[in-house]
């Protein structure tokens, strides 16, 4: 049995640019490469999502992507702070309109 193996998302990126951009056949590249049909097709799908504008549940392929997944974060940080700052001033209000 072959041992799982992992690829960089640059890798992934690349192996689907040559099939999706360059006009490689999936088969040609997967033999080069050494890596399942499967996964190929998997990249290319991902890419070519990525690349019509979707947001992947998992890790990015695409740079635009990735940074827009970081943007997200981001943005959930600031609101879960802006939550926590409003139930603090809420809580010194109250103590203060109970003095």
């Amino acid at each position: 049995m072959r041992k799982r193996r992992t690829f960089s998302r640059e890798f992934k990126r690349e192996a689907a640019t040559m099939v999706l951009d360059q006009g490689h056949p999936l088969a040609h590249i997967c033999l080069q490469l050494d890596v399942s049909e499967n996964s190929l097709r998997r990249w290319v799908q991902q890419v070519q999502f990525e690349r019509n504008g979707g947001v992947p549940e998992t890790k990015a392929l695409t740079d635009e992507q990735r940074e827009i997944q970081k943007l997200k974060a981001r943005i959930n940080e600031l609101e879960r702070d802006k939550s926590i700052l409003k139930k603090a001033t809420a809580l010194l209000v109250s103590e203060e309109i109970n003095r």
